[in-house]
């Protein structure tokens, strides 16, 4: 692929949690960063892309600029350890290698949970912050569309998006599932760690449930992730009045982390259960005890119940991953054939631009000669002929493009239409 496209990666595949946190941008960041690789690196073709599992910058230029794009990274977040930051970085450094990582970080391929859901729309909001910003060319544009046309091929034509492989995105599966008959279901989030937190994102996201209550040891923490969404979206409990929110709650979903388990047989029989009350552990070891479920009404789902529904999604997402890569070898190649095809776009727009300056110069020879019936006459056919000309010397090119021989016959055609030097018409 005749292109400067590269890209240099930070993700879970090399650094822990703990170095990703320090190198995440949000969406300010994310357009100032933009501008200034831009403005101080002149890169082009830009697209940053910084979730919690990767920070990524994907960039045209003649030059590797991975070091000067971490070190930006590093002044960015006032990091002036940035340099042994540096290992943990991936570097593509080919056009061809560079678009397939995007491919397969967009399509979910590259994800920590394979068919991620969400790191689509993520890429269409990097997408258009590089829009927004300006630092998107014809190559970035047509690659981006291809990879969303290809992401709906996915979608529509394999079950690699099919069931819930992540175990925060299984348990919102099981709750819905476990509501689907109550009316206004109310559901408590008890413990905020990284799977508790990622539980209220989905259910924050799902419009099945109208009330969500956070409860946490730390407030700080609960009115942290409540403020990451609409005011009143997610409402916060003090842990101190956690026994009366869990006689509203429908639903108790718990990630505490502690020895043993916190929600006892004595503590839910005094929630005077009326109806059905079901329990969501995700803790290991279990924060719901095992006894819990004696309680009339109270019905509990451990991390087993989980994991054997988010697994089974699992592996009907890697079967689907043979038809998936298909699919996306056969939209590199289309790209690839329209990258080289651009190669050749602006000696075309100059053959044009020759051609059309030969026709308007004969034609002003005969204006004077001619009636306007006939001028009109002339100036027809002459550009039908041109036309039909240039058609010629472009499915040639074209052909050639295909065939990878373009670059050897752009020299022979700049020097026979005598196009070197000449601008290209706007």
């Amino acid at each position: 692929m005749s292109h400067s496209f590269k890209a240099v990666s930070l993700s879970f595949k090399k650094a822990p949690l703990a170095i990703r946190e320090l190198l995440a941008l949000d969406e300010p960041a994310c357009r100032r960063f933009l501008q200034q690789l831009h403005t101080e690196l002149h890169l082009s073709d830009l697209l940053v892309l910084s979730t919690c599992n990767r920070t990524e910058v994907y960039y045209a230029h003649d030059d590797d600029q991975s070091a000067a794009i971490i070190q930006a990274l590093g002044t960015l977040k006032h990091r002036a350890d940035i340099g042994s930051f540096a290992p943990y970085f991936d570097r593509y450094n080919d056009a061809e290698t560079a678009t397939r990582h995007l491919f397969e970080v967009a399509i979910g391929l590259d994800a920590q949970v394979v068919g991620d859901l969400q790191i689509i729309n993520q890429v269409k909001l990097a997408y258009q912050w590089a829009a927004d910003a300006d630092v998107a060319g014809p190559f970035l544009h047509r690659l981006l569309h291809t990879i969303f046309f290809t992401n709906k091929r996915v979608q529509q034509e394999t079950s690699f998006r099919d069931g819930a492989a992540s175990m925060s995105y299984a348990a919102l599966e099981l709750v819905e599932e476990l509501t689907a008959d109550v009316a206004a279901p109310r559901v408590l989030v008890v413990g905020l760690g990284e799977i508790g937190s990622d539980v209220c994102r989905h259910l924050a996201d799902s419009k099945a449930f109208a009330s969500v209550t956070l409860c946490n040891r730390t407030r700080a923490r609960a009115e942290e992730l409540a403020a990451e969404f609409a005011p009143g979206q997610l409402q916060v409990v003090d842990f101190e009045s956690l026994t009366t929110a869990l006689r509203e709650a429908d639903v108790v979903i718990s990630s505490i982390n502690r020895a043993e388990p916190f929600f006892t047989r004595e503590l839910v029989a005094h929630l005077d259960v009326l109806s059905y009350k079901f329990f969501i552990d995700l803790s290991v070891p279990r924060s719901v005890a095992a006894d819990v479920e004696q309680v009339p009404g109270v019905l509990v789902y451990n991390v087993d119940a989980i994991e054997s529904k988010a697994s089974a999604a699992l592996e009907q997402r890697l079967a689907a991953v043979p038809q998936v890569r298909s699919l996306i070898d056969s939209s590199l190649l289309d790209f690839a054939d329209w990258s080289r095809e651009m190669l050749v776009s602006p000696l075309i727009q100059r053959m044009k631009a020759s051609l059309e300056q030969l026709r308007q110069q004969e034609l002003d020879r005969f204006q004077k000669k001619a009636t306007p019936a006939e001028v009109k006459l002339l100036d027809e056919a002459t550009r039908a002929f041109m036309q039909k000309v240039l058609k010629q010397h472009v499915l040639q090119l074209k052909a050639a493009c295909r065939r990878d021989e373009a670059e050897q016959l752009l020299p022979l055609l700049t020097s026979i239409f005598d196009l070197e030097g000449q601008s290209v018409p706007a």
